[in-house]
């Protein structure tokens, strides 16, 4: 795991925690409660998904630039061996 998303995980790890811990404590009935932690998590997987998309598509991009600085070099290299 990168630093970036090693801190993206733990900062969607502590807001779950807390959101769960606030509602825990608040005064609502248990099926609002149980409602709302499961939109909650929700949200939380849905922006979890567009994120690793995000970083997925990052990946494939440098990817694609080490790939053509690769055949380059190659291609230096075959041009000073001829």
């Amino acid at each position: 795991m990168t630093k970036e998303t090693k801190i993206i995980v733990g900062v969607l790890a502590g807001a779950a925690l807390g959101a769960t811990i606030a509602l825990a404590l608040s005064s609502d009935s248990s099926s609002d409660l149980k409602g709302k932690v499961s939109d909650f998590f929700a949200d939380l997987l849905d922006a979890s998904k567009d994120k690793l998309a995000g970083l997925a598509d990052k990946a494939a991009g440098l990817a694609d630039k080490a790939t053509t600085v690769a055949d380059r070099v190659k291609e230096k290299i075959a041009e000073v061996n001829a």
